[in-house]
């Protein structure tokens, strides 16, 4: 697939530098987008963001609401308008959709009944596929209504779930690439025990593909010989998360191989400008370019 900018030199010289940004959770996408935005040229999409307020605002204060009308006091100033329930999302606290999609497992843990989890993942994953697509409504929308020559694209984790990265036709990968550079920002194996450590210590949950999440739900009731009901939810994340890892490293090479180019995170994790992020992206570029 051809690729905004074909060569080193091209997205040098070009006046309007377009970028998406992939990679798991913790390797410096929104570092690099708060970094780029603070200079005032960039333009800074974040897809969790958009997905957080604009498609799953009303899923996240609806359930807190259904928290809060157990409560006595809570529901009769609901019910008389007295007080007001929403979330608030940040660029830096994006908690209100990662509490909302929860974990499965024994309630009396804090999990949820896993039909409940499959329909928030699948919540999640059609308001993933939308904000991806919104990205060259928001690249137009910066240029024309605030005058941002650059645009960055800061993407979640999930966004080889929903993606075919084989198929040339793929509607998302189409649409993005059409309108951005495409950046995988490839870890180390060093990385990625890392990132399973930092799991551990905090465990977070995460969007799955609809077949991978059934797998692995299988898998883990049977390898321990336990109902659904019993699970304890940080048990399971941190069982799966590690599995995610391996299942989605070969999403993104695919699309980083198919669809753009590739930085590692040492290479991104040494950008302190726009001067020394332009000069990563080229030399990923001339990596990517034919031989001969």
């Amino acid at each position: 697939m051809r690729r905004i900018y074909e060569t080193a030199e091209d997205w040098r010289q070009a006046p309007e530098k377009r970028v998406l940004l992939f990679a798991m959770s913790g390797l410096g996408k929104t570092h690099v987008g708060n970094m780029l935005r603070a200079g005032g040229g960039w333009f800074h999409y974040s897809i969790d963001y958009r997905i957080g307020t604009r498609y799953m605002g009303e899923y996240i204060a609806d359930n807190a609401k259904r928290e809060a009308m157990k409560n006595p006091f809570l529901r009769d100033l609901l019910l008389s308008d007295s007080i007001y329930i929403g979330s608030n999302i940040t660029f830096d606290n994006l908690a209100p959709v990662s509490t909302y999609l929860g974990k499965p497992g024994d309630p009396e843990q804090g999990g949820m009944e896993i039909a409940t989890y499959r329909q928030r993942q699948k919540q999640f994953r059609r308001a993933e596929m939308q904000a991806l697509l919104d990205t060259g409504y928001f690249i137009d929308r910066a240029q024309d209504l605030y005058g941002y020559p650059h645009f960055l694209c800061d993407t979640g984790g999930s966004i080889c779930e929903w993606v075919d990265p084989e198929d040339p036709e793929d509607p998302i990968l189409s649409a993005l690439s059409r309108r951005c550079l495409m950046v995988w920002i490839e870890g180390s194996e060093a990385h990625t025990e890392e990132l399973v450590r930092r799991f551990d210590r905090a465990p977070k949950p995460m969007a799955y593909q609809p077949e991978f999440l059934e797998t692995v739900w299988a898998d883990y009731l049977a390898e321990m010989q336990i109902a659904p009901d019993k699970v304890n939810p940080d048990a399971f994340i941190r069982w799966t998360y590690a599995r995610a890892l391996a299942h989605r490293q070969p999403l993104y090479a695919a699309m980083a191989r198919n669809w753009g180019v590739t930085v590692t995170a040492e290479e991104m994790a040494s950008v302190t400008s726009e001067a020394g992020f332009t000069e990563v992206i080229a030399a990923a570029l001339d990596r990517a370019a034919p031989s001969g």
